[in-house]
């Protein structure tokens, strides 16, 4: 069951929010947390579909900021509505840095408002956790896979790629440090004749163009200036 947060340190105005939820969406979890220590201990716990945020907790004037910050830390990409007395002028835009999905002025919007603008809210999250999912079933599916013993031509989304034997070395030991810069000198090892700069980027330049036969939008290798290349995948 999906579940919401509503962070708010005056109870009537949490029961409020936490019931128009409740009534458009009987089918969400709504826990309520009054403070930010609460708020950041159920963040360690839980992963919130969407949040409900003040800015002022207590007497800590900007906890919801630091509240922002951990959800951002933990669960990137959870949308946060902040609801607040502050400014909208001020802290529309301060929110909107720190990637909260939209603020509302307390007294200056009614239910049917913050209805619409949750409910909008929380087709976004929907839309964008159907795509993670799609984006992994993809990397899962379509994943590069190699043959460690170079008898056959890697493939990549299922598709094989022709690729000389040195070219196939050099893509393994990019490959096996995703994510890591890997120096030219840390190439020249698998390269057996040629080992020069130049002849290092001929190399990576047939991977890129093997690639792009079978996936034109291939760019799954960076190349770092000065240094060498990084496998992104």
């Amino acid at each position: 069951m999906e579940r919401i947060a509503v962070i708010e340190d005056d109870q009537p105005t949490s029961d409020l929010i936490a019931g128009w939820i409740r009534a458009a969406r009987p089918d969400l979890t709504v826990d309520q947390w009054p403070d930010r220590d609460s708020a950041e201990a159920a963040l360690q716990r839980e992963r919130y579909t969407a949040v409900v945020l003040d800015i002022e907790l207590g007497h800590e004037r900007h906890a919801g900021v630091a509240v922002i910050n951990t959800i951002n830390k933990l669960h990137q990409g959870t949308p946060v509505l902040v609801v607040s007395a502050m400014p909208a002028a001020i802290y529309r835009s301060i929110m909107k840095a720190l990637d909260a999905w939209d603020y509302l002025q307390k007294t200056h919007f009614e239910e049917a408002e913050f209805i619409e603008t949750f409910l909008d809210i929380l087709r976004s999250a929907r839309q964008r956790r159907a795509n993670e999912d799609q984006q992994a079933e993809k990397d899962t599916d379509h994943a590069l896979r190699l043959d460690p013993l170079w008898q056959r031509n890697p493939t990549w989304r299922g598709e094989r790629i022709n690729l000389p034997l040195t070219a196939q070395r050099i893509l393994a030991t990019l490959a096996q440090r995703k994510g890591e810069v890997v120096s030219y000198e840390e190439l020249f090892e698998v390269v057996k004749s040629g080992r020069n700069r130049d002849n290092v980027r001929k190399h990576v330049s047939t991977i890129r163009e093997a690639f792009r036969e079978v996936d034109p939008d291939f760019n799954g290798i960076e190349n770092v200036p000065m240094r060498g290349f990084r496998w992104g995948g």
